[in-house]
């Protein structure tokens, strides 16, 4: 399927959603919000599906918030207001309950809401010459929609820091507070995203979205609160197919089949 501003290519069991407008340096406006929203959630509902890739065609990845949409926002009044945040947050809420692997494949910069798209993956990989910040106080704003995400993912302090000055930073330092997982070298991008992506395909897809949703379950929570749900949890997945045929495998030293068994 291809869009004016998102492409969405299927190779495989991998999914490649692609911001496709390199001109305006990927950045959002309200038909991208809604394309990359329905591209996510198209490929999530495929049964064929395992990985997503998100990418930015193009020098960056996504620069944020587009020249135009901010100035038609600054005309909104507080319902239209509440209704474009609000597609925003379906985008984000798409992104972080897909079943799927999500993986972000960073180069140029990850600016605003662009950032927030690599908070929300739940592997990123950054060029190590790739900016990133949240620059929205700067034009008096705050980066509400996707502070959930972000804060989850780089905790309390860096979040104050960074979301206070607005300052861009280097993706060496975007790894250092959990926001990358892996920074590699000019030219070096495509390849290490390719290896995050066989690591992923190991795993049983029903168990990656299993594991997704633990995370999402015990996330700030005592080991006392959540001692129930967590024996459950495991309890479920032993006796789910993929389990067995996990257990099976490991035990007859084999690579187990995902692919002819129910999840």
């Amino acid at each position: 399927m291809v869009s004016p501003r998102v492409a969405l290519s299927l190779d495989g069991p991998v999914a490649h959603v692609v911001l496709d407008r390199p001109e305006a340096r990927n950045a959002f406006d309200a038909a991208t919000v809604h394309e990359l929203h329905d591209a996510v959630a198209a490929a999530s509902a495929r049964d064929d599906v395992r990985v997503i890739v998100l990418a930015g065609r193009g020098s960056v990845f996504c620069a944020g918030a587009d020249i135009e949409w901010m100035k038609a926002v600054a005309g909104f009044t507080r319902e239209q207001s509440l209704a474009d945040a609000r597609s925003l947050a379906d985008l984000f809420e798409t992104i972080d309950r897909s079943p799927k692997a999500v993986v972000a494949c960073v180069q140029g910069a990850a600016l605003g809401g662009g950032a927030g798209l690599v908070a929300v993956a739940d592997v990123a990989v950054a060029e190590e010459s790739a900016q990133f910040g949240f620059t929205e106080v700067r034009l008096g704003l705050v980066p509400a929609v996707i502070s959930p995400y972000v804060v989850r993912k780089i905790g309390v302090s860096a979040a104050r820091s960074l979301f206070l000055t607005g300052e861009r930073f280097t993706a060496a330092r975007a790894a250092t507070i959990g926001l990358v997982h892996r920074v590699v070298g000019l030219g070096e991008l495509d390849a290490a995203v390719d290896e995050r992506v066989r690591e992923l395909l190991q795993a049983a897809p029903g168990a990656v979205a299993a594991a997704k949703g633990l995370v999402r379950a015990v996330a700030g929570r005592s080991p006392e609160s959540v001692r129930e749900l967590v024996c459950k949890r495991i309890a479920e997945r032993r006796a789910s197919a993929e389990g067995q045929e996990g257990l099976r495998a490991f035990l007859e030293k084999r690579k187990p089949d995902w692919g002819q068994i129910s999840k």
